[in-house]
């Protein structure tokens, strides 16, 4: 199984190269749409990174994504931080993961 990034910043998908993951680096809302979907049909692909900025841009396509393929795809903070607080992503965890909301 192999992890793949999809990021808004080189900074970020330098730091994932580092450490063997690949990836790419788009800036509009349909570079991303195009590289989820060629991440996803690749069968090697079992996790796929993304940056916040992009569940944010494209969080309908994400969330409906996760629902309905078996690849994992996982929202991470890029080298500015996380805008949301720890409270509000374990909240958006829960929900997404259980239905609750706190």
């Amino acid at each position: 199984m192999q992890i793949f990034l999809i990021s808004d910043n080189a900074d970020t998908a330098m730091g994932f190269r580092l450490i063997g993951v690949s990836g790419v680096v788009v800036h509009s809302k349909e570079e991303f749409e195009d590289e989820i979907y060629k991440a996803l049909e690749n069968k090697k692909i079992g996790l796929i990174l993304i940056t916040e900025k992009f569940v944010e841009l494209c969080g309908e396509l994400v969330y409906s994504l996760k629902s309905k393929r078996h690849t994992q795809i996982v929202q991470i903070s890029d080298r500015h931080g996380s805008k949301k607080t720890a409270s509000e992503v374990i909240g958006g965890y829960l929900k997404n993961a259980l239905g609750i909301n706190l």
